[in-house]
């Protein structure tokens, strides 16, 4: 077998280990920046969440506050999501949808409706609390997988080495066995 073959194994070996290792170093760090970013915006859980009093700093943490969010912002326009809200707000005090009937500004534009404004803010604080949540899941996951490469390129190169160690000890050469002793006898 050619010595390129032969090592070949101990190259792709050390290569799993090196990506399995790049792969962990990255889920940490991507981990710990999650965890860093939502700690600074100092969030702190609702009395009526799943983490009451609660300082958000994980993702998990981070997605059961946006549920909370979304729950409180139904509360808020009765159930209507933003697509099922009223774009204007009516001269009567009520959300409408047609134009002529809207209260206006100053200017005689037409007022928007601030339930939607509401549901505007409350998905873009949403998405970034589950974007948190997902990238930390990402992590974990990046982690995990570098933990796989590396176990696997260990145990390729623990292989490779014993297949390169057995190909060594088949070309030495074999001592050829002594003579048998005869007994001579007259």
């Amino acid at each position: 077998m050619s010595k390129v073959l032969q090592y070949g194994g101990v190259v792709a070996s050390v290569i799993l280990i090196a990506f399995g290792i790049g792969a962990i170093v990255t889920g940490i760090d991507g981990r710990d920046r999650v965890r860093d970013d939502l700690k600074r915006e100092q969030i702190i859980g609702t009395e009526d969440s799943t983490i009451p009093n609660q300082l958000v700093n994980t993702g998990s943490e981070a997605q059961a506050f946006a549920n909370v969010m979304r729950k409180h912002t139904l509360e808020a326009t009765g159930g209507k999501t933003y697509a099922q809200l009223p774009r204007y707000m009516g001269k009567d005090g009520k959300a409408t949808n047609d134009e002529k009937l809207a209260a206006t500004n100053d200017k005689g534009k037409p007022i928007d409706n601030p339930l939607r404004s509401l549901w505007v803010q409350e998905t873009a604080l949403t998405t970034a609390l589950n974007t948190a949540y997902f990238a930390e899941s990402v992590a974990t996951f990046a982690i995990v997988m570098g933990f796989g490469l590396l176990l696997s390129g260990i145990g390729f190169l623990v292989l490779t080495l014993r297949v390169l160690r057995r190909f060594d000890n088949d070309k030495q050469p074999v001592p050829a066995p002594a003579p048998a002793k005869v007994a001579l006898t007259s």
